[in-house]
């Protein structure tokens, strides 16, 4: 048994597939699907279940993998030891954002960030939480910029920042008039959402106080990915989106004439940085924390901004 075919075995979980397997380790599969066989012949196990697609392991297969997971954790505990005695601040970092803070965090920090720490190659991936969360556990990312998830007890949150929201209006709703409004002013039947599976939308359906079930528009519903075509669709018809505080700086003068505030304490939510608590690469996330912190727009990260985190 060798460190290379738990490596193998690991990759055959993540992709359920042995030719993907076999060149995301950089081989070819016959070599993949050999050492494969031979560390089960070392065994005399089973490790997974080839007559079905896709391959999964099998029972005591799952108890290997998970254990190979660890092994190879603490194989790149020693590596990092090293690297952190030499003071070499290098090496792959793969970082999940969430659809609504990529677009507005992102080329804030990324330039300056590259520029600080040459020798760190950013694998920046957009997806949802429940992605974010489920990568991280298995391994396959190192690191996600979230909305707090604290209910995740395997995983470690390190604070950012707090983002407050605001209401996106057509001067078609009565809303528009208003200079400050309450969650409760806001009609159920006009409010534009982002499509299930987004943090940001069971946010906004706790700020409003909305059921799962509770139908919006009597012939029309529609989810968006992105809140760019909210707000587009608040222009065109009508309506009320809600907006993080990154994207309300990045409107046009006249697309802040729509933003409207609510009143205090004002909604927000807390973005921050989340780890495995296993996690091998203390020092490069450290890098990246201060990374981002130090490129943070103007007024965003206020440490006692009195809020309603959502």
């Amino acid at each position: 048994m060798n460190i290379q075919q738990l490596e193998y075995i690991v990759a055959v979980d993540n992709h359920r597939h042995f030719i993907q397997a076999a060149e995301h380790c950089n081989v070819t599969q016959p070599t993949l699907s050999m050492m494969i066989r031979k560390l089960e012949e070392e065994l005399s196990v089973k490790i997974f279940d080839r007559t079905k697609q896709p391959i999964v392991p099998t029972s005591v297969g799952r108890e290997i993998i998970d254990q190979a997971r660890v092994i190879l954790r603490e194989t790149s505990r020693i590596n990092e030891i090293a690297k952190h005695f030499n003071g070499d601040l290098s090496g792959e970092l793969h970082v999940g954002v969430i659809p609504t803070i990529a677009p507005y965090l992102l080329p804030h920090f990324v330039n300056p960030f590259i520029s600080n720490f040459p020798d760190i190659k950013l694998h920046v991936s957009e997806m949802i939480t429940d992605r974010i969360i489920t990568a991280l556990k298995m391994g396959n990312l190192d690191v996600g910029i979230i909305a707090s998830v604290s209910e995740e007890n395997s995983l470690q949150e390190i604070p950012l920042y707090k983002e407050r929201f605001y209401a996106y209006v057509s001067e078609k709703t009565d809303l528009y008039s208003k200079q400050y409004i309450l969650p409760t002013d806001i009609e159920p039947n006009e409010l534009w959402l982002l499509e299930e599976g987004h943090c940001f939308r069971t946010q906004i359906q706790r700020l409003c106080e909305l059921s799962r079930s509770s139908q919006f528009g009597n012939s029309f519903s529609y989810r968006s990915g992105s809140i760019e075509t909210l707000i587009r669709m608040v222009e065109r018809n009508g309506g009320i989106t809600i907006l993080p505080e990154m994207a309300v700086m990045e409107l046009s003068e006249e697309r802040q004439k729509h933003i409207r505030h609510f009143r205090f304490p004002e909604p927000a939510r807390e973005v921050c940085l989340v780890v495995n608590r296993e996690q091998m690469k203390a020092r490069l996330i450290d890098a990246l924390r201060e990374g981002i912190m130090a490129h943070l727009p103007e007024g965003i990260p206020e440490k006692e901004l009195e809020v309603r985190v959502l």
